[in-house]
């Protein structure tokens, strides 16, 4: 009996020295002030907890984690290549913390992995091609990091990513690699901001279940492919600020999901086609900063869902279709930068919820609608066989330049009615204080 005592209190006080004094060798490990079991453990989540200085290589012990969990923390140095001991592990989040380095090359044991999140880093160097050994990814998401060189062709293996491949904001460069278009499952890619050149190769046809597309803020050249009216699953379609060039091709119409369309800041050319307006989901379509030509098409009123259109810095003439108030959703409509004539026709003011409408730099004829808050310059001299052939300064038409004229464009700026393109004395595409003077002149010069 005594013997087991003794037995009893050995144990008692090896187990308080296992808790105050370190970890147990061999069956515990120590991260972060805190043992856990080798052999036990198979979820550590630490996110958002605070945690400091490096990952401990001692963390490729725990043979049996499952998930390793560590996002939002403070961490910083770089991926010990011990990770690569993981073989087990599924789940491996580090995203949003200050690790720095190259991703190791060991990650290429980890081939169960199924969800690999290394974004809001500093990570460099280029992306390890043993990263297409992970074959068991569903989402790989790299964004935010300082990554070089080019993504490699090795993506193309990881046809189970489903969820999304991320390599935004990093600093990317080449062409995409027409091996993308082996990812058939994947429902979002964003290669946006980053350095990219050569064309989109026609093989990204093949990601029919694609929602979401951002390659914007690169170096793309060539023209939008046919084969992307082939991803008919498309929510949000964002190619803007690249230098494609050529026409928007008519596939385009084929995209029904399509809520969001921004192909701004290339160099489009071409008319905007017709088929655009078969997009009855867009609530966002921006054109903007291209060099398109022709009309805006009358089968834009179509696009009842429509918040925002931008059109504007293009070479766009003719007339603004007289039913834009069927757009009732419409916020923002800006045209200003184009070679738009006739009128604006004042039903645009009953878009419930319309705020702003811009049109300077046109060629608008007045009267202007009362809700748009500023014209700004107008070319008018296609409006001036509005003006009848009469006595100049004669705004009453009664046959005679005098003091009844001043009355009469005083109390037109004084109202809230559009003045007449006549009554712009000055021909400065502006009705105001100065064209008053203008008249006054005429007045003393006669």
């Amino acid at each position: 009996m005594i013997y087991k005592q003794k037995i009893i209190t050995l144990m008692s006080i090896f187990s308080f020295m296992s808790i105050g004094w370190g970890c147990i060798d061999g069956l515990e490990v120590e991260l972060w002030s805190e043992c856990y079991r080798i052999e036990q453990t198979t979820n550590l989540i630490l996110w958002d907890n605070q945690l400091t200085g490096e990952i401990p290589p001692e963390i490729g012990q725990l043979t049996n984690l499952i998930i390793l969990d560590l996002h939002d923390n403070e961490l910083i140095g770089e991926i010990p290549p011990e990770i690569g001991q993981l073989t087990n592990l599924t789940i491996l989040d580090l995203h949003n913390n200050e690790l720095t380095g190259e991703i190791p090359s060991e990650i290429a044991n980890m081939i169960n992995l199924t969800i690999l999140g290394l974004s809001g880093n500093q990570l460099s160097g280029e992306i390890p091609s043993e990263i297409g050994e992970l074959t068991n990814l569903t989402v790989l998401d790299l964004h935010d990091n300082e990554f070089t060189g080019e993504i490699p062709l090795e993506i193309g293996n990881l046809t189970n990513l489903s969820s999304g491949l991320s390599l935004n904001n990093n600093q990317l460069i080449g062409d995409i690699p027409e091996e993308i278009g082996n990812l058939t499952n994947l429902t979002r890619l964003e290669l946006n901001t980053n350095q990219l050149t050569g064309e989109i190769p026609s093989e990204i046809g093949n990601l029919a279940n694609l929602q979401l597309l951002t390659l914007w803020s690169n170096q793309l050249t060539g023209e939008i492919p046919s084969e992307i009216g082939n991803l008919i699953n498309l929510v949000a379609l964002e190619l803007s600020g690249n230098q494609f060039t050529g026409e928007i091709p008519i596939e385009i119409g084929s995209l029904m999901n399509l809520s969001y369309l921004d192909l701004s800041g290339n160099q489009l050319t071409g008319e905007i086609p017709n088929e655009i307006s078969q997009l009855t989901s867009l609530t966002f379509l921006s054109l903007n900063n291209n060099q398109l030509l022709g009309n805006i098409p009358n089968s834009i009123k179509y696009l009842v869902n429509l918040e925002y259109l931008n059109l504007y810095n293009n070479f766009l003439d003719g007339f603004l279709p007289s039913d834009i108030d069927n757009l009732i959703n419409l916020n923002t409509i800006s045209l200003y930068n184009n070679q738009l004539d006739g009128e604006v026709y004042p039903t645009i003011c009953d878009i419930p919820n319309i705020e702003y409408i811009i049109i300077e730099n046109n060629q608008f004829c007045p009267p202007y609608p009362e809700c748009i808050a500023y014209v700004g310059y107008q070319d008018l001299s296609n409006c001036e066989e509005q003006c009848p052939d009469t006595i100049e300064g004669d705004l009453n038409n009664d046959g005679i330049t005098n003091i009844l004229d001043v009355v009469t464009i005083v109390n037109c700026i004084l109202s809230d009615i559009s003045c007449d393109i006549c009554f712009d004395i000055n021909n400065d595409s502006e009705i105001n204080v100065v064209d008053i003077i203008s008249l006054v002149n005429i007045i003393l010069d006669i």
